[in-house]
């Protein structure tokens, strides 16, 4: 009995342990990403309302290559070594915080086509790992704490601590949940989703129409066929960017001229369109789709700017890009097909989400947070088709898939 009780008081204060940590990530790692928020909207706001901060992309990528040769750490370092170090011992740089933040900011300042997310799973993983070294925190518990940090400034950002926590739990390794994160990473999630609102970071969230779609075989139908052109259009997300890495670091081996031809094209095609509309992180694109309004190709273009500019070194994510080009080929093929396009934005946006990242289970909880509940059953519809489409595509090198999608084929194969 001595024994029994000796257990069940070392469980509770290794509890309220883990409890303190991930209430102190989700504050911490809440300023923080209140902090990156706003300052990556005055950034935004700024390249929109100055038109000569466009040609000075060529300068802030030298500046961001330049931080990093620096800090001695590869330009091309990412979240893929985040994900890493939730298998490994020795974490992630802390300096990688730091470089992440203002990587971005200087790719949102002058117009580059990238997202915030990838830059919140490093920066909070980073302040995790410094937190894990300052509280002598050993290999394991560094790995959940990461986890922590990773769903704390997700959460911070977009005001979705549920999807955030699942997602950092989720995404790693497909077919495996770490459970054991789940309590500390939900509480991060919630605490600086708190802090961020307190602070004036209003959630991504999004209204849409209600009655728009029906329990019919015809709707369901129709939203098949668009979750597999989604699908396939997560395969294409996934492996341009893949290719465009690929591609520069093949014929442009020095970092700094990678950079400047990456800003040249950017600035180049943006001229030749004759709109901000790529650049930076889209937003303003994505509510009108959610709208019924976006133009049919506007998800490829989308997409070859982001390719740009992210494979020459600048720093973002890839998440709310993907995000707009969900958005926007769902509400054209949505139309087509005869459902409403504002809906079919919002399954594009999920689907296509659920496709490169390979986290169902988050990508329909975040479609719950962004969009309310009342289209769950379609938009997990959607997530399920998009999943098994886009086979083993993922935006994430690291990404490791223990399980097989598919019902019909055996463990390995």
């Amino acid at each position: 009995m001595k024994s029994k009780a000796g257990k069940h008081i070392y469980t509770f204060l290794h509890a309220l342990m883990w409890i303190g940590m991930a209430l102190l990530t989700g504050l911490v790692c809440g300023g923080v990403g209140t902090l990156f928020h706003k300052a990556l909207d005055a950034a935004g706001e700024l390249f929109y309302s100055k038109a000569w901060l466009l040609y000075l992309l060529p300068a802030a990528g030298l500046a961001v290559v330049g931080l990093y040769k620096l800090c001695r750490l590869p330009v091309s370092i990412g979240t893929d070594r985040v994900f890493e170090s939730t298998r490994e011992e020795g974490g992630v740089p802390a300096r990688m915080a730091p470089l992440i933040f203002a990587g971005t900011f200087l790719t949102h300042l002058c117009g580059g086509s990238a997202g915030r997310e990838g830059a919140a799973l490093q920066l909070g993983a980073g302040i995790a790992s410094a937190e894990g070294r300052l509280l002598r925190v050993d290999a394991h518990g560094m790995h959940v704490l990461e986890m922590c940090g990773m769903s704390a400034l997700f959460a911070a950002l977009f005001g979705t601590p549920a999807a955030a926590a699942f997602f950092a739990i989720e995404v790693v390794d497909v077919g495996r949940i770490r459970y054991k994160a789940l309590l500390p990473c939900m509480l991060a999630s919630v605490c600086a989703a708190y802090v961020s609102r307190v602070c004036g970071v209003m959630p991504t969230a999004f209204e849409l129409g209600e009655g728009l779609l029906r329990y019919d075989v015809s709707d369901l139908a129709r939203i098949c066929a668009l979750s597999v052109l989604l699908g396939a259009a997560a395969v294409l997300f996934c492996k341009t960017m893949q290719y465009s890495h690929t591609l520069f670091e093949k014929y442009i081996k020095n970092d700094y001229c990678r950079v400047l031809v990456s800003a040249a094209a950017v600035v180049l095609l943006t001229l030749i369109s004759g709109t901000r509309d790529y650049n930076g992180a889209g937003m303003s694109v994505i509510r009108r789709a959610l709208n019924g309004e976006a133009l049919p190709f506007a998800w490829l273009l989308k997409l070859l700017f982001t390719a740009l500019t992210l494979a020459g070194g600048f720093k973002g994510g890839e998440i709310v890009p993907a995000f707009f080009t969900g958005a926007a080929l769902g509400c054209a093929a949505g139309g087509l097909l005869g459902l409403d396009a504002g809906v079919s934005a919002a399954i594009g946006m999920t689907a296509l989400f659920c496709g490169v990242t390979n986290a169902p289970v988050a990508a329909i909880i975040m479609a719950c947070e962004m969009f309310s509940g009342r289209y769950f059953a379609f938009f997990a519809l959607a997530a399920s088709v998009s999943f098994l489409i886009s086979g083993k595509c993922s935006l994430y090198h690291s990404q490791k898939f223990l399980e097989t999608k598919y019902a019909w084929e055996k463990e390995g194969e």
